[in-house]
């Protein structure tokens, strides 16, 4: 079935905005879709009328705009592994008093769904609807280990000196994730943060889902690493349960 034109030009507006922290402009906008910038425009101007788009006050710069948002949380409230993963989350935050996350797979990535936030002054927070490489991630490694017939990235570059960027060593690595069951992001994807977390498995016996905790190296050190692992694959085993009586 051939596509809408310009309905296809529109969603790749959409995905351009969410990835610039700046915004876009038209004329680059135009570039991109192989338009001329007064098509670009309309296709714009089109996006900010029913909500999807808007002007960043002061520029000529373009973000998406409050409809994404409703639709967004629309869209989660009606997830049951976010409903039923809430107690686990919290249970999390009180076992080890750290920040707890859920990600499901989503464009190639770890899509943040849901977070508890520890009470802790110093600690690490990830937005829901947060798009994170799976390379580099507990989550992610999670997804990328556990996911049947998921490759490896395309491409896998270096946020960290401790990321891994070697395919050949990144199977390795995923390999032992496999045989451990449970991912560690230890450094790699910011500096400074450590990561711990277990995939969430449906009725199915597929994984759905990875459920984890991020924090200061500091408190998360290499020695307790054991210990919050343990923790954590308890977490993701009592949430893969209640999940395996969630039937489409």
């Amino acid at each position: 079935m051939s596509e809408i034109q310009s309905l296809a030009r529109g969603l790749k507006i959409m995905e351009l905005m969410a990835v610039s922290e700046e915004g876009v402009g038209i004329t680059e906008l135009a570039e991109r879709l192989g338009v001329d910038k007064s098509s670009a425009s309309r296709l714009v101007h089109t996006l900010v009328s029913h909500g999807y788009a808007e002007q960043i006050p002061g520029t000529r710069r373009f973000r998406l705009g409050p409809q994404v948002v409703r639709l967004s949380r629309s869209l989660l409230t009606r997830m049951p592994l976010r409903e039923e993963a809430k107690p686990f989350l919290r249970q999390l935050v009180d076992r080890t008093g750290e920040c707890a996350h859920l990600a499901i797979l989503a464009q190639g990535q770890a899509l943040y769904i849901d977070q508890v936030e520890s009470a802790a002054t110093l600690r690490v927070t990830t937005g829901v609807g947060t798009l994170a490489p799976l390379h580099c991630t507990a989550l992610g490694k999670c997804l990328l280990a556990f996911t049947d017939d998921v490759p490896l990235p395309p491409e896998l570059p270096a946020f960290t000196p401790r990321t891994i960027t070697d395919p050949d060593t990144l199977r390795l690595h995923l390999e032992q994730t496999r045989r451990q069951g449970y991912a560690v992001d230890d450094e790699e994807y910011d500096y400074g943060v450590r990561c711990v977390a277990a995939p969430v498995y449906d009725f199915r016996g597929k994984v759905i889902g990875a459920i984890g905790i991020s924090g200061p190296a500091g408190r998360m050190n290499l020695d307790r690493l054991p210990e919050y692992a343990r923790i954590v694959m308890e977490a993701s085993k009592g949430l893969s349960d209640r999940m395996s009586f969630k039937r489409a």
